[in-house]
């Protein structure tokens, strides 16, 4: 991939870009199969790996999350540099052009709606990031993470002039993140449009993405994954099926089936509406499975070492930290017979496996969700011996 930002050495946020797109995998699946080997040994020899599954090399980021600097008057969409000055990136080639060609409009209503930029060095306004989240349809959520509601009214009053010129936009919200710390967003959100969520069209479900929901920001990767689990899944028969830190319920959604229950459990009570609505929506529409489908808001280690029931299967989508030794502990001894890990972070994949000696790694598969970053995710289908 060719990046005029990458060549003047405005942004170096993508360190592989000169590596060869073909050998950054390749680089990445050695090093996915040698953490594995460290920790596993001779179970990791087990493993059937399926060929990675390969993203774009440009226009695959469906969120992009900026940062806003500048002025009112000429605002900056895009990082920080060393000073804490706003550099602009509204022209990065990893972005899709549905996507990018909301960044000057976005540009435009900041100094419409009179939003005064953060200032890190002199913290000082109130607009520190633009966050916007594209949907297959090609619909947009943007959110403002603001110091403040100061602006509200603002941004309420000219929220008709952004909607004519940017149809596309399904969603706006203001995140309040009153705090000076290095972090994306807080915790309060007020939705300022008619619509609260974005439809997200997965293959043949359609996930309901709020604004605080957690979302894979390659969108192409992340449907071929869904797939690929539900998959291992359903050549597995479970009658009980546990998706935990199920998110906005993708894996729980795209393993519906006749017969078969499945319980999803995430910490995010926002995302967890957001599954429940899914699955409504898929019940109406007659999908098998649907009517057994359950979604819990709850800490997952906490609720499934509370459960009488064992599941068939379980599936993992934990974040960095990994699932940790209490669960993979219960997982250890539950019984299971089938674990799906899903990780992005190979490093804490190892090291739950290791803590799970009766669950042997069969299939496995590096997901090249990162384009030109040392970051990949990977997905490890488990047997219990």
């Amino acid at each position: 991939m060719q990046c005029a930002y990458y060549d003047s050495e405005t942004c170096r946020s993508c360190t592989l870009i000169p590596v060869p797109h073909a050998a950054q995998v390749a680089t990445k699946q050695s090093e996915l199969e040698g953490l594995l080997a460290g920790a596993i040994g001779e179970r990791a020899a087990a493993i059937d790996w399926e060929p990675p599954l390969l993203s774009a090399e440009q226009g695959f980021r469906t969120k992009a999350k900026m940062v806003v600097g500048g002025t009112m008057d000429a605002p900056t969409i895009g990082i920080l540099d060393a000073h804490g000055r706003g550099v602009d990136l509204r022209d990065c080639p990893l972005y899709p052009a549905p996507l990018a060609a909301a960044f000057p409009v976005l540009a435009r209503f900041i100094h419409v709606a009179r939003l005064e930029p953060y200032d890190v060095p002199g913290r000082s306004g109130e607009l520190k990031h633009v966050i916007v989240t594209l949907a297959p349809d090609g619909e947009l959520m943007a959110r403002l993470v603001m110091r403040s509601t100061e602006a509200l009214a603002r941004i309420r009053k000219h929220l008709p002039w952004l909607l004519e010129r940017l149809p596309t936009l399904a969603v706006l919200s203001v995140n309040v993140l009153p705090e000076h710390k290095a972090v994306l967003e807080g915790d309060r959100e007020i939705v300022l449009t008619d619509r609260g969520s974005l439809a997200m069209a997965m293959g043949d479900v359609i996930l309901h993405l709020r604004p605080q929901s957690f979302f894979q920001t390659n969108t192409a990767v992340a449907t071929q994954l869904y797939a690929q689990v539900a998959g291992w899944v359903d050549d597995a028969a479970p009658g009980l099926v546990w998706d935990l830190y199920c998110g906005v319920g993708g894996f729980a959604l795209h393993c519906l089936a006749q017969g078969r229950a499945v319980v999803g459990v995430e910490s995010s009570e926002q995302a967890v509406e957001s599954a429940r609505t899914s699955v409504d929506d898929l019940a109406r529409a007659g999908r098998a499975g649907a009517d057994d489908a359950v979604f819990v808001a709850a800490d997952a280690t906490v609720w499934a070492r509370e459960q009488c029931a064992v599941p068939d299967a379980v599936i993992v989508n934990p974040p960095r930290r990994g699932i940790g030794p209490e669960l993979a502990g219960w997982l250890e001894e539950s019984g299971v017979d089938t674990v799906v890990y899903s990780s992005c972070n190979a490093v804490t994949l190892a090291r739950d496996l290791a803590a799970m000696p009766s669950l042997t790694p069969v299939q496995g598969r590096l997901l090249d969700m990162f384009p030109h970053t040392t970051h990949y995710e990977a997905v490890v289908l488990l047997r219990r011996d």
